[in-house]
């Protein structure tokens, strides 16, 4: 990318940052939004009718907009009346585990329900449902498992997901990136399964939403949960798409979600006002809404082209390194676009040091930003033998060639001094 952008993340004259898994970095554009919110027409939405108020409600709708647009289900498809979307609604919460959560308890589950998930689930995507089970609230989990072998680690046989998924699952929820491996698992496939047993389809996006195009009628889910923070956004942001949104119950109840309210009953509102209860982070939504027009205005192939790019050589250079194991599916192939998809995540360890010390190293000596240990993963991370975890270096559209040879000659540094 080029330096016009790389000049709208002021904090990269200091840093090479490559943790963008864990938190993107916010460019200049998002905070001026975020700023002018605050500056110039701070209000409530939804609950006045001075010209304040009708700014911030208008801005803050046209944020849904974007949003839902970007996830490819049309301009227009929030609307108001009844309240129903024409392809499903867009619901904003403060990140993607709160989005999970809000399905995990606003489905109405039977006792002999089941849920799918897999091994390569960040914590947000298993603990709900873990929880239901202890409830007792479903019947059982099912986890279906990758493969055990640092260079298959995140590939998964179809078969497994056939023999897990059948009549009495009431929903599957997968990741559609692994944020410890950056493979990408077999969503349409998978949504093709779930149909042929009337199954509904939860999607973790929060690491391919930020990376590549995203529509959510070719991947055939019910919903798909992303955060804001990991793609330009604020923090304390997120989305929830629902297909169909009589099939949720809300989770929060107050102000700002109903329509009537007597001493006896009440009348819930429609559209994505009736799932955001309470005043939301109105500021943080429209800066989500610029951080879309950001992305939008690059271009979602640019981005996914640069960063495969980037990470052919960061995949590349690490192998080639004595000493250095890398994890994950098509890490050794490289194999990028062609038969074998992942995003800019390399998962490695370095032989007799701990992932966190590698990770110091990097700081103290290159000023270079990863994440050490377990990625919010513990069950891949002991299915792998992992038990310290590992270092994670995550790259996105800021990121140069120039960095990425840097980070390279710092691991090789490190590897020579042990």
């Amino acid at each position: 990318m080029n330096e016009r952008i790389r000049a709208d993340f002021p904090i990269l004259e200091d840093i090479i940052y490559m943790d963008s898994a864990a938190t993107s970095l916010t460019p200049e554009p998002v905070l001026e939004a975020v700023l002018s919110y605050y500056r110039q027409y701070n209000a409530n939405v939804g609950r006045g009718v001075h010209r304040l108020s009708r700014i911030a409600t208008q801005k803050y709708k046209d944020a849904h907009e974007k949003i839902a647009e970007f996830i490819g289900i049309g301009a227009g498809s929030v609307r108001e009346g009844e309240g129903r979307a024409v392809d499903g609604a867009v619901i904003f919460t403060k990140n993607t585990t709160e989005a999970i959560n809000m399905v995990a308890y606003g489905l109405r589950w039977a006792k002999r329900d089941e849920v799918v998930t897999t091994l390569l689930e960040h914590h947000s995507n298993f603990l709900p449902w873990l929880r239901l089970k202890e409830q007792g609230v479903i019947a059982k989990v099912k986890i279906v498992k990758p493969d055990t072998d640092p260079d298959m680690a995140g590939w998964f046989d179809l078969d497994d997901f056939k023999a897990a998924i059948d009549a009495r699952t009431r929903l599957v929820a997968v990741t559609q990136v692994s944020n410890v491996l950056g493979t990408v698992l077999p969503v349409k496939e998978i949504s093709a399964i779930c149909k042929e047993n009337g199954s509904l389809l939860l999607v973790d996006g929060a690491q391919s939403a930020p990376h590549r195009r995203i529509d959510v009628e070719e991947l055939g889910c019910d919903f798909f949960a992303f955060s804001g923070h990991k793609m330009l956004g604020p923090t304390g942001t997120g989305i929830l798409y629902m297909r169909d949104p009589d099939v949720l119950e809300p989770t929060f109840f107050g102000g700002g979600m109903v329509e009537t309210v007597s001493e006896a009953d009440y009348r819930l509102a429609g559209g994505y006002e009736r799932f955001e209860a309470g005043t939301p982070h109105i500021a943080g939504g429209i800066g989500l809404g610029r951080a879309v027009d950001y992305l939008n205005n690059i271009g979602m192939e640019k981005i996914e082209a640069h960063e495969a790019r980037l990470s052919k050589r960061l995949l590349k250079g690490l192998q080639s390194i004595t000493g250095v194991q890398v994890y994950g599916y098509g890490s050794s192939s490289l194999d990028h676009g062609t038969g074998i998809d992942r995003i800019g995540v390399a998962a490695f360890n370095l032989d007799g040091l701990h992932p966190h010390d590698v990770a110091v190293m990097l700081a103290e000596a290159s000023d270079i930003m990863v994440r050490s240990g377990h990625h919010c993963c513990m069950p891949l991370m002991n299915y792998l033998g992992l038990k310290d975890g590992t270092v994670r270096a995550s790259l996105y559209l800021y990121n140069t060639e120039e960095e990425v040879d840097r980070f390279l000659e710092t691991v090789t540094e490190i590897v020579d001094t042990v």
